[in-house]
């Protein structure tokens, strides 16, 4: 099962999907806001990718923290973040055969997916 997550009003998001829908990929959108997220998804994505991938420290979210909580010193802080600013995660990721793909680039889609 293949599934995207993201939030519906993202660009990227929907640039993601566009190129899924085009290319006949079966999946399965999940959206942060509404559908929320666990714990233990989140820990299984950062055996995958790290912090630094997987929080945008360049949008609104991460400009509106307060300074301390901007320190992240381990999985767990980061866990907590992202639980608490789910729109803190860059956009989209994708969960694919085991493999987690943070951001949206059409090759490496075309790559995942063999095409």
């Amino acid at each position: 099962m293949t599934i995207l997550y993201g939030i519906k009003n993202c660009d990227t998001v929907r640039k993601a999907r566009a190129w899924l829908d085009a290319h006949g990929v079966s999946y399965r959108f999940h959206d942060l806001r509404t559908d929320g997220l666990d714990a233990a998804t989140l820990n299984g994505w950062l055996q995958h990718v790290d912090t630094a991938t997987l929080i945008n420290t360049r949008g609104t979210t991460w400009r509106q923290l307060p300074e301390n909580a901007r320190q992240i010193g381990d999985n767990d802080t980061a866990v907590r973040l992202m639980l608490e600013h789910p729109t803190i995660i860059k956009r989209p990721v994708l969960v694919h055969d085991g493999k987690v793909t943070v951001g949206f680039v059409a090759t490496n889609y075309t790559n995942l997916f063999r095409l």
